[in-house]
């Protein structure tokens, strides 16, 4: 195949692709999504039936069943990531995912609104195209109450935050910053 005949044939094939990752982004997104809402609402329960403590189980063991439940229906990979995971093992980002909370974080810091940040693309893993989605989770006010600045912390919530999760690395956030993203693979 000569080369400039290769180019073509690329540049004649990208707006179906650019087609593609849109539909894909919308799909994804319409069977994902629901999951957040469903975190925060359950989050605000435990908040006011059992308190700031009484709420860990909700982040540890509600929010990550949900999303089982969406992997199991759908197929695909579903997780939440952070650069700052409270549970490493869980929630620690690949390579892709890494990259993309540190651009909505440079993107979030020079202006653009932090609930607003996503990305999709078509990638290569293992020779198979895979495609991948990540929507940042900004830090809202009922995130503050187990994530904001370290010495804000109750001592007893210290303890608890200790006892369930001991390499703890998700403080110090403030209302509006990137907490993590959830973050989707699609194989195709």
């Amino acid at each position: 195949m000569k080369p400039l005949y290769a180019l073509s044939l690329l540049v004649a094939t990208l707006p179906a692709i650019a087609q593609d990752v849109a539909s894909l982004t919308a799909e994804t997104k319409k069977a994902v999504l629901p999951v957040v809402p469903k975190v925060v609402n359950a989050m605000q329960e435990a908040l006011a039936d059992k308190g700031v403590a009484g709420a860990i189980p909700v982040c540890k063991e509600q929010a990550p069943e949900l999303i089982k439940a969406k992997r199991q229906e759908t197929g695909w990979d579903i997780r939440r990531v952070s650069l700052k995971p409270r549970n490493a093992e869980r929630g620690t980002p690949d390579l892709w995912e890494a990259r993309q909370l540190a651009d909505f974080n440079i993107r979030a810091a020079n202006g653009e609104k932090p609930e607003t940040l996503e990305k999709s693309e078509v990638v290569q893993i293992d020779g198979k195209p895979v495609f991948r989605y990540v929507k940042a989770l900004p830090v809202g006010d009922v995130c503050l109450k187990c994530h904001g600045p370290a010495d804000g912390l109750d001592a007893s919530l210290k303890a608890k935050l200790a006892e369930s999760y001991p390499q703890d690395q998700a403080t110090g956030y403030s209302k509006g910053e990137i907490r993590g993203a959830l973050t989707v693979k699609r194989p195709l």
